[in-house]
């Protein structure tokens, strides 16, 4: 089965070569350093303690409270990967040169086996859900131990794996899984883990703590910039969201006059399209680009079109709707709003996040709606209720801060594998 896949692979390359010359149109980023992704790394072999695999954004959001505790136990040379270059943007601005930074290679057998050469990790920990038959193979061959962490698994791609199990059982064999809920250990199992290498240590994002800079700067940007108007935040959206969610805002404005609409799309390559759409449903628009000043009485919607600086508007908005939900994409990282005290909404879609978002629902923390109707009126509600977003923010908070623990449990599974190997602080 693996030889059929890298066959197939190898033959893809072309088409997967021009897809990335292609998103290079509206993301030059994605030109850069196109050697890594076929394992060709500057200068000499760097030897790592732990190599850390991110494959964008919100990978990397939780692999940095993995790394804070490794930090806080250890003394430890530390290697992140990623592969789309949002994910690299994100890595650099956090961690700057305390780690070693380079695109993971695709899943080739040459290619890997040059990035394990130069690298040479001690141990592997691979983000959420990313299993790759060369790579998981060419770790077992070099007794690299592998620990998937923030595991996670949903309904759908477990039915999908079940076609492959067999398979997946000899990839998974050895490999720890750090599951975030009991339904993500059992979903593991279903498609060939062992259960003994299954452990439930809940969600990496909990730990997350927004550093106080940004929470500064948020609430300056809600001074300065806003000038206090009332702020609903469309944040990391996919196409066919901000249409909803123009259509939605329109509808408020006579309502709620001084009510700004900030949309952040998920995609930096789609920020002029995103710019075109609000210009044309009749709305004016400021950029985070070309902003100077304040907005208040010029703009009514602000278009987010920098990376890196989702949290501090967050902090700066009263209401947030989190975005990959209202379209079938799963849904996005429901727990930094939370963080920053921002009432969320999110649409039907959430499964990449279903427990947590389940839970915040139910416990009144949270409001789902399932269309256009549904999002502007539980944002005129929530608009006109300071009462209800201040209850909703209190009991979003207590939450995400009673299910917090989990980057010391995926601490002691590696020290499984590390023992005393690492000088300790």
């Amino acid at each position: 089965m693996r030889s059929v896949y890298t066959s197939l692979f190898y033959a893809s390359l072309p088409w997967v070569l021009a897809r990335l010359l292609w998103r290079s149109r509206a993301n030059p980023a994605y030109r850069h350093r196109i050697a890594e992704r076929f394992g060709f790394y500057s200068g000499p072999p760097k030897p790592v303690d732990i190599w850390i695999h991110a494959v964008s954004v919100g990978e990397a959001e939780a692999a940095f409270s993995l790394i804070a505790a490794l930090r806080r136990h250890a003394r430890a040379s530390i290697l992140v990967t990623t592969t789309t270059p949002t994910g690299s943007a994100r890595v650099r601005k956090v961690l700057g040169d305390t780690v070693e930074h380079v695109f993971l290679p695709y899943d080739l057998p040459d290619g890997v086996g040059r990035f394990l050469g130069h690298f040479s990790p001690r141990a592997a920990v691979i983000m959420e859900t990313e299993i790759w038959p060369n790579l998981f193979t060419a770790c077992r061959k070099r007794g690299v131990p592998l620990l998937i962490a923030n595991a996670r698994l949903s309904d759908r791609s477990a039915r999908r794996y079940a076609w492959i199990r067999g398979t997946l059982r000899r990839l998974l064999a050895g490999v720890d899984i750090a599951a975030q809920t009991e339904a993500d250990a059992r979903r593991f199992v279903t498609i060939g883990a062992d259960p003994a290498t299954v452990t439930v240590t809940g969600n990496l994002k909990f730990d997350t703590e927004p550093d106080a800079s940004v929470t500064a700067v948020g609430a300056a940007l809600r001074r300065s910039l806003f000038q206090e108007r009332p702020v609903w935040l469309a944040a990391s959206t996919h196409r066919g969201e901000e249409k909803a969610v123009l259509e939605a805002f329109a509808g408020l404005r006579s309502r709620h006059p001084e009510l700004l609409l900030v949309i952040a799309p998920r995609h930096p390559e789609r920020f002029e399209e995103v710019a075109r759409l609000a210009v044309e449903a009749g709305h004016r628009v400021a950029r985070q680009t070309q902003a100077e000043g304040g907005v208040a009485g010029t703009f009514d919607v602000f278009l987010l079109d920098t990376l890196g600086d989702l949290m501090r508007f967050y902090v700066a908005s009263d209401i947030a709707f989190v975005g990959g939900s209202l379209v079938d994409i799963g849904g996005h990282n429901v727990v930094e709003p939370a963080l920053a005290e921002t009432a969320i909404v999110f649409g039907p879609f959430t499964r990449n996040f279903q427990q947590i978002c389940d839970d915040l629902e139910r416990k009144g923390a949270a409001v789902r709606v399932r269309d256009t109707g549904e999002l502007a009126a539980a944002v005129d509600r929530l608009v006109a209720d300071e009462g209800r977003r201040g209850d909703m923010v209190q009991q979003a908070l207590a939450f995400v801060r009673r299910n917090r623990g989990a980057a010391e449990r995926h601490w002691r599974l590696l020290v499984r594998h590390l023992g005393d190997s690492f000088q300790a602080h």
